[in-house]
């Protein structure tokens, strides 16, 4: 009833910037917390950014001054703006939101996108 679409990962230069884009879709309610993970190849899935429905927000201290989580709440959307990226960077990021769907109202439930992989290359 709910899906999470990431896009705008690829390939980048070290130094290099990269949007990462999370459009929810179905029927939505609220979008509570929102939040970007990512997974890199043999390491666990880990925080990267937090974002509250009033666009409070909070980073991994790795991403502090480099990445910046944004909202928009009336496309359902959230981003990722990451500048000055690094090898250790490269990942497959995903997108996490708690919804309120109508179905499920007035209780949230946790949804997942599918992953975009971010490559940096040296």
């Amino acid at each position: 009833q709910v899906q999470l679409v990431e896009s705008g990962g690829g390939l980048v230069q070290d130094g290099g910037s990269l949007r990462l884009s999370c459009a929810a879709s179905g029927s939505i309610f609220r979008i509570n917390n929102m939040a970007w993970y990512r997974q890199a190849p043999g390491k666990q899935r880990e925080l990267v950014a937090t974002i509250t429905s009033d666009g409070s927000t909070n980073y991994q201290d790795s991403v502090k001054g480099r990445f910046t989580i944004s909202r928009d709440n009336a496309k359902n959307t959230m981003y990722l703006q990451m500048n000055s990226l690094k090898p250790e960077d490269a990942a497959v990021y995903y997108c996490n939101a708690n919804v309120m769907s109508y179905a499920t109202f007035p209780r949230g439930m946790n949804y997942w996108g599918e992953g975009t992989l971010v490559t940096v290359s040296t």
